[in-house]
């Protein structure tokens, strides 16, 4: 069986390591073959020498000032040739990129079946995230078989009209990455980790992510506000490597630098990123990654969001929605810093998200259909 392998950022390079490991591990049963599309290309790049996977086909089609036109008419045109030229009996996307909606179309049109892993997932809000909403949402009706995380993720997709035998519900992908990474990353000394100068870990670390393109402006300046303001009224060390996008720099710069306490340093590769957050006392973030894996760590996530599709770790109580306001990021976070009852219920929460072994079930259910 001919399998191509899709995804052009980092989160979904995570997410599909495990898988590809498993696939190849598969000696005989399976043709593989990987394709980037280079939406994110630094970002990507670290992930890819991490689990060292080498890509069959690169289409590096990252630009200055990229927007969402260019990313969408250059990677289909890519992915159009590649598939052409393989003829892959699956394409496997992962989540809600750009890339993973213009994949799904381009093998759409190549009368080419499509497997979408992390199916089913819904914010029911097509403006949040934005695009991310739609992309899944379009992959999901473009998709032959769909391997969601959950019970609610397949609930969405039997209420969108998807058959429920094309439905398998296997856990989450970046829970096995996560482990995998574990195994590497906690064996080393913590001192090849330290390269954050000046951070204090013997306080307690809130560690910040940001990056949606919905909170840009007025929302994405009032979380930066609320994070100036918990560090200036508490011993904290506030850790952010800050996004490339000029859209999140700028703000970023402009209201937190200079504070001794808030350090904003440059992304992190996957492993230093989750040897950090093992390091963390809590989490901001607006990353659906971090939402899932941050709960297996026995860290409770602020999601600085309006809505999220990851609703069930809202559910088991391991993340928090607290929105963009000022007031009520600040809110929360003092909660967490100064009662430890609160604290305590939600790292202690069961991680909803899987057991590590999403990436055996996906491929034993995908080697048993024609």
């Amino acid at each position: 069986m001919k399998i191509l392998f899709l995804f052009g950022t980092r989160p979904e390079a995570i997410k599909m390591a495990p898988l590809i490991r498993e696939f190849l591990t598969a000696s005989g049963e399976f043709d593989i073959k990987v394709c980037v599309t280079a939406q994110h290309r630094e970002m990507l790049d670290q992930v890819l020498r991490f689990f060292e996977i080498k890509p069959d086909f690169d289409l590096n089609i990252m630009k200055p000032d990229q927007n969402l036109f260019d990313i969408t008419l250059t990677a289909l045109e890519g992915i159009k040739k590649v598939i052409s030229d393989y003829r892959p009996d699956w394409l496997l996307v992962q989540g809600d990129t750009t890339t993973t909606f213009v994949g799904a179309l381009a093998a759409f049109y190549e009368r080419v079946k499509v497997a979408h892993i992390e199916a089913g997932l819904r914010s029911f809000n097509k403006d949040a995230p934005f695009p991310e909403e739609m992309n899944r949402v379009l992959t999901t009706h473009l998709s032959d078989l769909h391997f969601a995380p959950t019970l609610k993720a397949k609930e969405n997709l039997l209420r969108e009209g998807v058959p429920e035998e094309k439905i398998f519900v296997v856990g989450n992908t970046s829970i096995d990455a996560l482990f995998l990474c574990l195994t590497k990353v906690l064996n080393k000394n913590a001192e090849d980790f330290k390269t954050f100068h000046s951070i204090d870990f013997n306080k307690k670390i809130i560690l910040v992510t940001g990056h949606r393109r919905e909170s840009f402006g007025k929302p994405f300046e009032n979380i930066c506000r609320a994070i100036k303001a918990i560090a200036e009224t508490n011993q904290v060390e506030v850790v952010y490597p800050v996004h490339l996008n000029p859209n999140v720099r700028r703000p970023v710069l402009k209201i937190l630098r200079g504070l001794y306490n808030i350090h904003l340093i440059e992304p992190l590769d996957y492993p230093s990123f989750v040897w950090l957050m093992n390091q963390s006392y809590l989490i901001l973030t607006d990353s659906g990654g971090v939402q899932e894996e941050a709960p297996s760590l026995g860290k409770p996530v602020l999601v600085i969001r309006d809505v999220t599709e990851r609703t069930e770790g809202i559910d088991a109580g391991t993340a928090r929605v607290v929105g963009t306001s000022r007031e009520e990021i600040i809110q929360h976070a003092l909660e967490l810093l100064t009662h430890q009852e609160a604290y305590d219920r939600m790292a202690r929460a069961v991680n909803p998200y899987g057991d590590g072994n999403a990436s055996g079930r996906i491929l034993q259910i995908l080697s048993k259909v024609s």
